[in-house]
């Protein structure tokens, strides 16, 4: 790389970190280009990215944001894993890293919160901020549901009445 890539590699970096929720910090430890290819898909599913970056440019990349405190743990084989979602990059991680004993959560950050290994597995345990979503919905829309119901029933039970009525006239 020429110092005008480094520039560009750095500039990437800093946007990134400044728009995303969280950053996991995993270290490569042999994965495979196949391996790497299907980790970067989950990644893209869950709409998380994950970027092999030097150590020295993300270094200078998270010098002006929330993530400074991801400097530590940058030494060796290290990749990053992001996404505006606080727990998309961290249940995709931790996932991967349960079926491929050559990826090993280092550690991360959700904005000023440094979190160690056992934080981003906690963190990955997490309901999505989808699933939330849908739990809300489900708990706002039952009470309609049930007031429909209750206003329906008397209907029902009267036609039932009336229906037994008739059966007993006609027998």
């Amino acid at each position: 790389m020429d110092r005008s890539q480094k520039a560009e590699s750095v500039a990437q970096l800093n946007a990134t970190f400044n728009e995303v929720g969280v950053v996991v910090v995993t270290r490569n430890l042999g994965l495979s280009v196949a391996q790497s290819t299907e980790l970067r898909a989950k990644m893209r599913e869950a709409g998380a990215s994950y970027k092999v970056a030097k150590n020295r440019l993300a270094k200078l990349a998270i010098a002006d944001t929330d993530y400074t405190g991801l400097g530590d743990m940058l030494i060796g084989p290290t990749a990053l894993a992001s996404s505006v979602d606080p727990v998309a990059a961290a249940k995709v991680a931790v996932d991967f890293a349960k079926t491929n004993d050559k990826l090993e959560i280092v550690g991360g950050s959700m904005g000023t919160q440094v979190l160690d290994e056992a934080g981003i597995k906690a963190l990955a345990s997490m309901p999505s901020l989808d699933e939330l979503r849908g739990k809300l919905v489900g708990l706002l829309n039952a009470p309609a549901t049930k007031i429909a119901q209750l206003s329906t029933a008397p209907a029902s039970k009267l036609a039932r009445v009336f229906g037994a009525y008739g059966a007993k006239e006609a027998a």
